[in-house]
């Protein structure tokens, strides 16, 4: 075992900022899924159905996801 100090971060700054924007655009998508229900459960709203909540939210979430990656995998730059 070493005795020295190891102040070193896992991740840098660009690290941080990709899991970040990740994280937004997650989010983002969540946003995007979100509503569409009816107040009366008797009455059926094809707004469930439309295409921002079918195909465009469940993109963002992925997209999202994928930066998060990114932003895990990426080797940080040694800071000067």
């Amino acid at each position: 075992m070493s005795t020295e100090d190891n102040n070193e971060m896992v991740f840098g700054k660009t690290n941080y900022m990709f899991l970040i924007a990740g994280v937004v655009t997650v989010i983002a998508g969540f946003i995007l899924m979100s509503g569409g229900g009816s107040e009366d459960p008797s009455i059926f709203n094809p707004e469930v159905f439309s295409v921002r909540r079918i195909s465009v939210a469940p993109i963002v979430v992925l997209v999202g996801f994928a930066i998060v990656m990114v932003g895990i995998f990426k080797k940080p730059n040694p800071e000067k």
